[in-house]
């Protein structure tokens, strides 16, 4: 059966016009193979570009804190469960996250994510966090500073507001209905919780999903319809990192390039103004298509993930460049390839088996100071 170019239209057009799809259509994207990838892309583009025109935001991630996490998460490198021989430290100096925000921002980002492992912040990591957020704010007041550091009630979200924090992430990761079979140490609404503390602080929410542990389309569908109803302003969508040694070490064989394209820009049907991030795993699982993933989404990470090894910094920049996009930096797109063109070739993968950070790459700022 072919659809009619008109399908495609009304996407966009409900999208844009606020309405939400209903579920049998938002079901239909990502499972029948007669809607064809490329209109529905074009269909999530017209919607992308009315918010952010040809403009792709950049962030980069600090693990500022590895391992030592007493949670169970089965996707999660950090997790107590998890055999991953990932390098562990304590929370990084203050002065050592100072000086990769000024990094993060030179190269290019516009958004400097702070992440720290473990349950919840406790008052004396709120306490810290507010020094850490102020120092940065005071260096650079117009840069976002987004923070990851478990569950957070509406008190420590309140003073981490007031100390110039822009984000925080807490993602839901992936339905209530599925969340019992990634993680049985706290609860989807323990993470919901979260987020709505942070709406009510006035902070901006960035919350996703991890795309690829065992979920049915419902699942996919009824985060994307729980983040359009929190209004979460910045949304994540990892495709799933099978670390060796994690509960969830493979990933499925669902994860295609065209499936993972029909997730993004479901997404952006319905959070057409959000920012939607094309995260971890986009180049092990769009592969050949990945820039593709741009037409939905106008957000990425640069530098890799957490734990996991991405594409070198010059080869994503150039990606955008070639592809007709822009980034949302003080410094001009070419300038910033020339400077980053010397760095590693990339390798994610070695036989299959997904490489992970190590320490120099994991905490660029203190081997930088020792090599100066």
């Amino acid at each position: 059966m072919t659809i009619p170019r008109t399908f495609y239209q009304e996407l966009a057009d409900q999208s844009l016009a606020g309405h939400t799809l209903d579920k049998a259509t938002c079901g239909r994207i990502l499972s029948d193979s007669a809607i064809e990838l490329l209109p529905l892309l074009d269909a999530a583009y017209q919607v992308r570009r009315h918010y952010f025109g040809n403009e792709v935001r950049v962030h980069v991630l600090n693990n500022a804190q590895n391992g030592h996490c007493p949670e169970d998460c089965h996707y999660c490198a950090q997790a107590k469960t998890s055999k991953a021989d990932i390098e562990e430290y304590g929370m990084k100096p203050e002065s050592e996250m100072l000086e990769e925000a000024r990094q993060a921002y030179a190269k290019g980002a516009s958004c400097y994510c702070m992440v720290f492992a473990g349950r919840g912040a406790s008052q004396t990591r709120i306490d810290r966090l507010k020094r850490i957020v102020s120092t940065i704010k005071q260096e650079f007041p117009d840069r976002e500073i987004c923070v990851s550091t478990g569950f957070v009630d509406n008190s420590g979200a309140r003073e981490l507001k007031t100390a110039g924090l822009d984000r925080l992430n807490h993602n839901l990761n992936t339905s209530e209905a599925n969340y019992p079979n990634i993680c049985t140490t706290h609860t989807f609404a323990d993470r919901l919780n979260t987020v709505m503390a942070a709406k009510a602080a006035g902070l901006k929410v960035c919350s996703g999903m991890i795309v690829g542990m065992g979920e049915e389309h419902q699942d996919i569908i009824d985060v994307a319809l729980k983040l359009r109803e929190v209004k979460a302003e910045s949304i994540p969508i990892n495709l799933l990192v099978p670390i060796e040694g994690n509960q969830l070490d493979k990933a499925p064989d669902y994860l295609t390039p065209q499936f993972c394209l029909r997730v993004l820009s479901l997404f952006r049907f319905l959070n057409p103004s959000a920012e939607i991030r094309v995260a971890a795993g986009r180049e092990i699982h769009l592969r050949s298509m990945e820039v593709m993933g741009l037409y939905p989404a106008n957000s990425l990470f640069l530098q890799g993930y957490l734990n996991a090894k991405g594409e070198t910094n010059a080869n994503t920049l150039t990606m955008i460049k070639d592809a007709g996009f822009t980034i949302k930096s003080d410094y001009p797109l070419e300038d910033l390839i020339a400077t980053q063109a010397n760095g590693p070739s990339a390798v994610l993968t070695d036989q299959q088996k997904i490489l992970l950070k190590s320490l120099k790459e994991l905490r660029p700022a203190m081997y930088t100071n020792l090599s100066s």
